[in-house]
C-alpha cells in the first residue's frame, strides 16, 4: 500500500531533535498512572493522594464497576512498549492524557454537585454509524444543520464541563473553545495535508469516540497509535463501560440547555451496534455504504498520516492488512445484526456513498421520512449552504493511492462478496 510521508515541519524537526528544551523536558517524562493522575489533579487544585483513590468512582449507579485504571493502565503500557513516540508525539500524547484525566475529574465533582444529571432522557437520538470514509462526517454535517437537531461540538465534547447554557452552546465565546481548537487542530499543524483528510476544529461537530476516551476504552488511541495489545483487547472488550460513559456526557451536555435532539456520529458505532441499542434503546441507526477497497484504502491514509503525527514509525501495509481483518470481519457482522433483527429495520437507514454524492439532500429526504422526520424549509435551505460551502471552501481533494484488487489475495477480496450482495454496494472500481 503505498504511502509518502509528507515533510515534517521546522518547528517539529526542531522538537524531534531536542532542540526546544521546555518540551524535550516533558516529551521524556515516562507515561506512568500516578505521576498523570497526580499532574492532572494538581492543575485543578486538588489534592493527589484523595484524587488517586476517587479516580475510578464517578458516583452514579453501574460506573462502580467500571474498569478505567485498568484500561487507562494498559494504554500506558502499550504506547511506552509499541507506539514509539518521537518527541513531539510523546509531548502531544501527555497533553492528551492529562485533558482526559482533568476533564474526567471535573465530571465526577459536576455530579457531587448535581447527582440529577444521571435522570436526563437522552430520547431517540439520530446516529450516523457507517465506515469511515463513506460519506458520515458529510452527512452528520448536513443532519447538523438542520436547527430542529443537535449535534455535540468539539469543544462541548473535549471540555463537558461545566455542562454549557443555552447562550454557550450556541457558540458564545467560551475558553473552552479556543482550548479545544488548538488541541484538534494540532495534528494538521504537524502533517501537512490532514486536513484535506478530515478537517478538525473547536466549532466543528466532533465524532462520539471522544466522549468514549473519558473511560480509556476507544478507537481514538488506535488510530492515533500504533499499538496492538491495547487494539487486540478494544476489539474483543464489552464496550457497555464506553457507552455508559458516552451517555453520561450527552447527559452533561444537555443539563443546562433542556432535552435536545441529538444527531451523533462515529464510524466506531458500525462494530458495536448491539451495545449501542442497548444503552440508547430507541435510537435510529443511519448505516452509509461504500466498496470496501476504496473506503479501505482512504482510511489507511487517514490512520497513517495520524499515526505519523506522533511517530517516525508508520506502516501502511500493516495499517492496510489490519483494517482488512478488522472491516470484514464488521461488515459480516452487519449482515448477520440486519438478518436476525438484531438492527431493527424500522429504525435503520441505508445508504450509498455513489448515491449521496449525486443526490445528498434526496439522501436526507429519504432518512427524514424513514424516521418519520417531517420536511422542514428552513433546514434543507441550511443543508443547500452546506453543500455549497463545501464544494467552494472545502479542504481540498483527499490524494490517496487507490487499493487496488490485485493488492488483496482473492481469498481476502470475496470476504467482502456477502457484505456487498446484502447490502447492493457497488463497484468503484
Amino acid at each position: 500500500m503505498p504511502w509518502t510521508p509528507p515533510e515534517r515541519p521546522d518547528w517539529v524537526r526542531a522538537i524531534n531533535e531536542g532542540r526546544i528544551p521546555p518540551i524535550a523536558e516533558q516529551a521524556r517524562r515516562p507515561l506512568e498512572r500516578d505521576a498523570l493522575v497526580g499532574e492532572a489533579a494538581a492543575r485543578l487544585g486538588l489534592d493527589a493522594r484523595s484524587a488517586a483513590g476517587r479516580i475510578r468512582a464517578l458516583g452514579r449507579p453501574g460506573f462502580e464497576s467500571e474498569p478505567v485504571v485498568e484500561n487507562l493502565d494498559r494504554l500506558l503500557q502499550a504506547l511506552e512498549d509499541e507506539a514509539d513516540l518521537h518527541a513531539t508525539g510523546r509531548w502531544l500524547t501527555r497533553r492528551f492524557l492529562l485533558r482526559l484525566l482533568e476533564v474526567r475529574f471535573q465530571i465526577l465533582a459536576w455530579l457531587d454537585a448535581d447527582p440529577g444529571v444521571v435522570d436526563e432522557e437522552i430520547a431517540v437520538p439520530l446516529f450516523v454509524a457507517g465506515a469511515p470514509r463513506t460519506g458520515t462526517t458529510i452527512l452528520h454535517a448536513l443532519l447538523a444543520a438542520d436547527p430542529r437537531h443537535r449535534v455535540p461540538l468539539g469543544w462541548e465534547l473535549l471540555r463537558p464541563v461545566p455542562p454549557p447554557t443555552a447562550t454557550q452552546a450556541g457558540e458564545a465565546e467560551d475558553p473552552r473553545i479556543a482550548l479545544a481548537d488548538r488541541e484538534l487542530v494540532a495534528p494538521q499543524t504537524v502533517v501537512s495535508g490532514l486536513s484535506a483528510i478530515h478537517e478538525y476544529g473547536g466549532r466543528k461537530p466532533k465524532e462520539c469516540l471522544s466522549a468514549m476516551s473519558f473511560a480509556f476504552q476507544s478507537e481514538e488511541f488506535t488510530a492515533r497509535y500504533d499499538v496492538p495489545s491495547y487494539a487486540r483487547w478494544l476489539e474483543a472488550s464489552d464496550m457497555m463501560p464506553a457507552y455508559a460513559m458516552h451517555r453520561l456526557v450527552l447527559q452533561l451536555l444537555q443539563r443546562r440547555t433542556g432535552p435536545a435532539a441529538w444527531v451523533l456520529k462515529s464510524p466506531v458505532h458500525l462494530h458495536s451496534l448491539p451495545t449501542l441499542l442497548a444503552t440508547y434503546r430507541d435510537a435510529r441507526i443511519a448505516v452509509t455504504h461504500r466498496d470496501p477497497l476504496v473506503l479501505l484504502a482512504s482510511l489507511t491514509s487517514l490512520i497513517a498520516s495520524l499515526r505519523f503525527a506522533h511517530s517516525e514509525r508508520v506502516d501502511p501495509q500493516a495499517i492496510a492488512r489490519g483494517h482488512v481483518e478488522r472491516y470484514a470481519a464488521t461488515f459480516d457482522q452487519l449482515v448477520d445484526w440486519a438478518d436476525s433483527g438484531a438492527l431493527p429495520a424500522e429504525r435503520t437507514h441505508h445508504s450509498h456513498f455513489r448515491d449521496f454524492q449525486r443526490d445528498a439532500l434526496g439522501i436526507v429526504r429519504g432518512l427524514y421520512a424513514g424516521f418519520g422526520i417531517g420536511p422542514d424549509e428552513e433546514a434543507e435551505r441550511a443543508m443547500r449552504s452546506v453543500l455549497e460551502s463545501e464544494r467552494s471552501e472545502g479542504p481540498g481533494r483527499h490524494a490517496y493511492d487507490p487499493l487496488p484488487a490485485a493488492a488483496l489475495a482473492p481469498a481476502d477480496r470475496s470476504r467482502f462478496d456477502r457484505y456487498r450482495t446484502r447490502f447492493a454496494v457497488p463497484s468503484e472500481a
